[in-house]
């Protein structure tokens, strides 16, 4: 069954959530994660990765690994099947020019494995967002020990004080911040922290897709642009289909996309990425 990806849906999964993260604490004691945190390699640089200087004309795509989602369902058969194997995505999008790989990994609502983000990067050079719904710090020791290198914060989900607190832990860990808004009076909320605690690991996403009635507008970027001082560390996400759809964002100074549906319902991802992209700089 399709759910429209509505207000109550949204709170239906934030509720889901914590009672899969106090399950998660009773079956993992925090002393056993931060030994796993301990053993992992230093996080990849996902800011450094989107924000290349070398490349300041190019727009930089984050791409997703998305298997189905509450309002569109199952994006392609194919991904139904125990073969879905991630990592082969991931290689698809790194031979085509992707900065970095956006991964879900909640499993009820998704389909998604924290398991992913380990073997996308085993294959592929490039650092790995996990992209879910962060309500509590134990999940953050959770991406870290799960080899993330980045975190979406929906801003939507949490109050001003534990964004804030999330937002330091995170950086703590290494982890870059990707802080997701849709609205503008959640931008206006947020904008005192954009940078906090270090601007080294903060990106600010604005989110094309209401939540509340599914509609997808690539002009509601342009439109919340224009209070965000610094436009370098701004990503668009949800509506970017064709490269016309990325030069137009690239002319309004927007040079980060997330791309994940879209490039996840052709046959062949990595070529749909190439075509996203346009032609390479000779």
């Amino acid at each position: 069954m399709i759910l429209p990806m509505s207000v109550p849906v949204l709170d239906e999964i934030i509720a889901h959530k914590r009672t899969e993260v106090e399950a998660a604490k009773v079956a993992t004691p925090f002393a056993e994660l931060e030994a796993q945190v301990a053993q992992q390699e230093p996080p990849r640089n996902f800011f450094a990765a989107v924000k290349a200087p070398g490349n300041a004309g190019a727009t930089r795509v984050i791409a997703e690994i998305k298997r189905t989602s509450p309002s569109a369902g199952l994006i392609r058969p194919e991904y139904a099947l125990p073969s879905f194997a991630p990592e082969a995505i991931a290689q698809a999008y790194y031979d085509a020019g992707a900065a970095a790989i956006s991964c879900l990994t909640d499993r009820r609502f998704f389909h998604g494995d924290l398991s992913f983000i380990q073997r996308i990067k085993d294959r592929v050079p490039l650092p790995v967002l996990r992209k879910d719904f962060i309500i509590d710090p134990w999940q953050l020791w959770e991406s870290r020990a799960a080899g993330a290198d980045a975190v979406l914060l929906i801003a939507e989900c949490l109050r001003e004080a534990e964004l804030i607190d999330l937002q330091i832990l995170a950086q703590q860990l290494g982890l870059t911040v990707l802080l997701e808004v849709h609205d503008m009076d959640n931008l206006l909320r947020v904008r005192p922290h954009v940078g906090f605690p270090h601007a080294a690991y903060f990106l600010l996403g604005i989110n094309n897709r209401n939540l509340a009635t599914m509609h997808v507008d690539l002009s509601h970027t342009l439109r919340l642009a224009d209070m965000v001082e610094d436009r370098s560390i701004l990503v668009s996400e949800s509506g970017i289909k064709t490269h016309e759809d990325v030069l137009r964002l690239r002319d309004a100074g927007v040079r980060i996309v997330l791309v994940g549906e879209h490039l996840m319902r052709q046959t062949d991802p990595g070529a749909a990425l190439r075509e996203l992209l346009g032609p390479r700089p000779a």
